[in-house]
């Protein structure tokens, strides 16, 4: 049989409603603080998605805009690719170097050869021939 509660027992479940009655404005006040927080959090959420998106669309417009530019592009990358893969191509530093100590003193031979010639001729051409005094 269930056993009817004493003063005693009364007493304490009086004190603990009475206690946590006693906590319930704090937390209450706590709850409110945290509401507002949330409050806050979600309102730079959502400033910050309102962003994102108008970032996004920036983006997307420009993706439209180079695409078709791009796209234009890609056969001729195809193609350097294609001659770039070439073994040729590894040989062209070498190359140059050779131009560069086998040709390039023999133009600059040409070219002091080419001035001299040049004077010589000038020479000539200001010396007034013999039957020429008198014309």
């Amino acid at each position: 049989m269930p056993r009817i509660p004493g003063f005693g027992e009364l007493l304490s479940l009086l004190q603990t409603q009475t206690e946590a009655l006693a906590q319930l404005p704090r937390t209450l006040s706590d709850l409110n603080g945290t509401v507002r927080e949330l409050t806050e959090a979600t309102t730079k959420a959502h400033a910050t998605i309102a962003s994102a998106q108008r970032i996004a669309e920036r983006l997307e417009d420009l993706v439209d805009e180079l695409e078709e530019p791009v796209r234009a592009l890609k056969p001729g990358i195809e193609r350097v690719g294609r001659v770039l893969d070439d073994p040729v191509v590894d040989t062209v530093p070498d190359t140059l170097r050779r131009i560069q100590q086998d040709l390039v003193p023999l133009i600059h031979g040409l070219r002091v050869a080419q001035d001299r010639v040049g004077s010589v001729t000038g020479l000539l051409r200001r010396r007034p021939r013999d039957g020429d005094e008198d014309g």
